[in-house]
């Protein structure tokens, strides 16, 4: 992926750039729209030397007007009613966008019309991806648009559905759950099941039983759940109890969770001395329940990484399979020259660059290799791994 390159349209980005941010600014300056936005906010906060750019100052100067804020995070802003939050709000997203794919990193990541990223093969504890620079593991909506596959051809991309939930199923080989994921959205069968009342309250109850949810909306749903899928519930509530004993849990294919370290222990050993008072005490349960969340996770999220490589593996091994396609033009390096080739993966996202003739039988492969990951990972177990497909010339257009 890094030597084939994602196809990058650097004219399309610079004029999304200067359509939300104005012309590009010199060196050590904002650019226009932030710094017009930058003096509505000083303004309706009567602060002239603001820096809108220093989160504590910008907390600092909303407390002074009066606001009960705690922090500058967006969704607590979007519920104050004062002039300075809506310019405010809109810095914060456009300053983003500056500092994170703005001109400077156009100049620095994209090269002859290919965003190379540097990733970071099972960078992550659990197994994932991480990137050592580019931010190769987000490409935000705003500049979507720039991701252009070259004349001729398309992209194909693909996403698992619901993975980590069909990965504990899997795990757990908990039957009933599997069969709610048969052919269709892994959440709406358990609405049609009768598990739960709706779409939103099936997913918040999973992600609440792999991430350790234990209040509002996932509480609520929590205890139905854990009737209706026993196996499941179990295999991750027995992954967080081994981590709150200190003790380690294991993917799949036997990556093992890191042992929590030395101040953990301490903090663990003077909760139980005869001197500990009730702040020692409280402080040794959160670390707990901390590290009991880790590892429930980490049994999920790590399977659900080795699956995503075994899907890789796959995917690679039949586009090199469909062959070459002549494509007058082409630009693309060897030896991908007229072949379909993998130019971007994100946890359960591949994004596969093809000549236009061949992108359906890659739709096809793509789908058939999910369903092989799955036979490889879980044998005869009848778990799905089903991916939804989308085909354009845009990035943005095929990911819908």
């Amino acid at each position: 992926m890094h030597r084939a390159g994602l196809p990058w349209d650097a004219g399309r980005h610079d004029e999304v750039l200067r359509d939300q941010l104005g012309p590009r600014p010199v060196l050590g300056a904002r650019p226009d729209r932030m710094e017009r936005l930058a003096a509505e906010v000083r303004d309706a906060l009567d602060a002239p030397t603001l820096n809108p750019d220093s989160l504590p100052d910008v907390l600092r100067a909303l407390r002074r007007t009066g606001l009960a804020v705690t922090s500058t995070r967006s969704w607590e802003l979007q519920q104050v009613d004062h002039p300075a939050i809506e310019p405010l709000l809109t810095y914060k997203k456009l300053s983003r966008l500056f500092s994170a794919n703005g001109w400077a990193w156009l100049d620095a990541w994209v090269q002859d019309g290919r965003f190379r990223p540097e990733y970071v093969v099972g960078g992550v504890v659990t197994g994932r991806w991480a990137s050592s620079g580019g931010g190769a593991l987000q490409i935000p909506q705003q500049v979507r648009t720039a991701v252009r596959a070259d004349p001729g051809w398309v992209f194909v991309v693909a996403d698992a559905a619901q993975l980590e939930p069909r990965v504990l199923a899997g795990l757990a080989h908990d039957e009933r759950m599997a069969d709610a994921g048969r052919g269709k959205d892994l959440y709406q069968g358990m609405v049609d099941t009768g598990v739960v009342d709706s779409r939103a309250h099936g997913k918040v109850g999973m992600l609440g039983a792999m991430y350790g949810g234990t209040t509002g909306s996932s509480a609520a749903v929590l205890p139905r759940l854990a009737r209706a899928f026993p196996a499941s519930l179990a295999l991750v509530e027995d992954a967080a109890r081994t981590g709150e004993r200190g003790d380690v849990v294991t993917t799949l294919l036997g990556r093992t969770s890191p042992r929590p370290g030395a101040s953990w222990h301490e903090t663990q050993v003077l909760a139980q001395s005869d001197d500990a008072d009730a702040g020692a005490e409280s402080k040794a349960r959160a670390q707990t329940r901390a590290w009991g969340r880790f590892t429930r996770n980490f049994v999920v999220q790590g399977t659900a990484a080795e699956w995503a490589l075994c899907w890789i593996a796959e995917v690679r091994r039949r586009l090199w399979d469909l062959g070459v396609v002549d494509v007058p033009g082409d630009r693309v390096p060897a030896p991908f020259t007229g072949r379909p080739h993998l130019v971007y993966f994100l946890h359960d996202e591949l994004v596969v660059h093809t000549p236009a003739p061949l992108a359906d039988a890659v739709a096809a492969e793509v789908r058939e290799a999910a369903a092989a990951s799955g036979r490889l990972l879980f044998g005869d177990f009848p778990v799905d791994f089903p991916v939804s497909v989308g085909t354009d010339r845009a990035y943005g257009d095929a990911k819908g």
